[in-house]
């Protein structure tokens, strides 16, 4: 009997299997070791494929480009359904009422974030122009909502993290995924308009066009459209769902996955007259329950846990999978070194600073100590390889007589390197962090026990 060992059978069997296996140990894993699905895929997707060489992304895609498309499209999808069930999980009229934090967060908390990161990226890279710090930095200014779930869900979250500290950081990292698109065109414009090979191109326009594209084509299209497209299409879902629910038209299974269609169709419809769909997705998940109806209705059900957490495992098997890790350190570009001290720096000094400054005026951050831990959890995820992928694609397009820039191509591969390096750095730290902080705690309350003073 022949054997039909082909790609497809190869992978749905190591997919599931790994399914199974995580499966059977869940509880254990996440909340006794306190470790996330996404730090075990990811290290499941290195081993099944550069130790097993049971999968092969390479054959799959047949070329690089098709990998990296693959690679955006997938974290797209991810993106979209997990926004729109952040928006969902959020109380009534959210973004309403604490306005004023979440344009802290989002304002002056990202615009500092992205300077924070640009001067580090700037001073450790060898020879990169400032305005390519700018570009790289914007694409992990987002803090990542797939690996924020870390800490705002599960028995770690319940025992340390007051509700509303959830919410807020669940809103903030929901917000600011899709509002990565301005600060990743601006650098974009001002390279494609102002630099070629590190001359000024004022032939295509200068720094007078590079601003006019930003604020109309960016800030306006993308941005503010994505945000009008989302909120009626979450409204009008919502009203529609209710309409059946009310005449008994919809079934429970529907109901549970309504959103998670909804998400899809954002992400096709803003996918095809690009938009910035995955802020489209977070604001039409958090107007679909502005009334707090669906998520009242659907609070104790696990049907979208279960989902969410199947997508944030194969996402994270594929990053493993596919990840440059020869690129750490064979590059040409900035030594390992380097890369080992831009982890380090960034991590510290990304996010936490600025939360640090800010955490005063935003009331659900109470005092230093939340301040710190909410500075210090910003993940670096698949947003950034999100970001990655869109800034790889524009880089693409910025050609002359030769072909694609020289300095285009550069920046193409310094991003590929510093983004992935400062991703794996991201999930490895932000996913032994509690664990190794529970460890901690209770190796110095056994080495250090208090002391019970005895009533006279």
């Amino acid at each position: 009997m022949d054997l039909s060992i082909t790609n497809f059978n190869v992978v749905i069997s190591v997919l599931g299997g790994w399914l199974v296996l995580f499966g059977t140990f869940s509880y254990l894993i996440k909340e006794n070791l306190y470790l996330s699905e996404a730090l075990v895929s990811l290290l499941g997707g290195v081993t099944f494929t550069h130790v097993a060489k049971l999968l092969k992304p390479g054959e799959y895609a047949v070329s690089e480009d098709a990998v990296a498309s693959v690679t955006l499209d997938f974290s797209r999808l991810v993106l979209g359904v997990q926004l729109v069930l952040a928006g969902v999980q959020l109380p009534s009229r959210y973004l309403r009422t604490e306005w004023k934090s979440l344009c802290l967060l989002l304002g002056p908390g990202m615009i500092g974030m992205w300077t924070c990161t640009s001067a580090v990226v700037w001073l450790l890279v060898p020879g990169l122009p400032l305005v390519h710090a700018l570009a790289i930095a914007a694409c992990i200014t987002p803090t990542d909502p797939v690996l924020s779930t870390t800490i705002v869900k599960g028995r770690f979250a319940e025992e340390n993290v007051p509700e509303d500290l959830q919410q807020i950081i669940v809103a903030e990292s929901g917000a600011n995924d899709g509002l990565g698109y301005p600060f990743l065109f601006l650098a974009l414009y001002l390279i494609k308009y102002t630099e070629s090979d590190g001359n000024p191109a004022s032939s295509e326009g200068g720094f007078g066009a590079a601003l006019s594209l930003f604020f109309g084509q960016t800030c306006v299209y993308v941005v503010l459209m994505s945000v009008f497209y989302g909120w009626v299409v979450g409204l009008l879902a919502q009203r529609l769902l209710h309409w059946a629910e009310r005449r008994k038209y919809v079934e429970r299974e529907c109901f549970l996955l309504f959103p998670i269609g909804m998400a899809i169709f954002i992400l096709g419809t803003c996918g095809m007259v690009g938009s910035d769909d995955v802020l489209a997705c977070f604001i039409a998940g958090n107007v679909f329950t502005w009334n707090d109806w669906f998520r009242l209705e659907t609070v104790e059900d696990p049907v979208q846990p279960a989902v969410d957490m199947m997508l944030n495992m194969a996402i994270f098997m594929w990053l493993g999978a596919v990840c440059p890790w020869e690129s750490f350190w064979n590059s040409e570009l900035i030594s390992p070194g380097r890369l080992v001290a831009l982890g380090v720096l960034v991590l510290l000094l990304r996010r936490l600073p600025v939360i640090l400054d800010l955490h005063r005026y935003i009331r659900q951050i109470r005092g230093p100590r939340q301040a710190l831990f909410v500075g210090y959890f910003g993940p670096i995820g698949v947003s950034a390889i999100f970001y990655l992928y869109v800034g790889l694609e524009f880089l693409e397009t910025l050609t002359d007589d030769d072909g694609q820039r020289a300095d285009a191509k550069q920046l193409g591969e310094t991003m590929l390197v510093t983004i992935w390096f400062l991703i794996i750095c991201s999930i490895v730290i932000h996913g032994v962090s509690v664990p190794i902080a529970k460890l901690g705690k209770s190796t110095y309350d056994r080495l250090c026990p208090r002391s019970v003073s005895l009533p006279a």
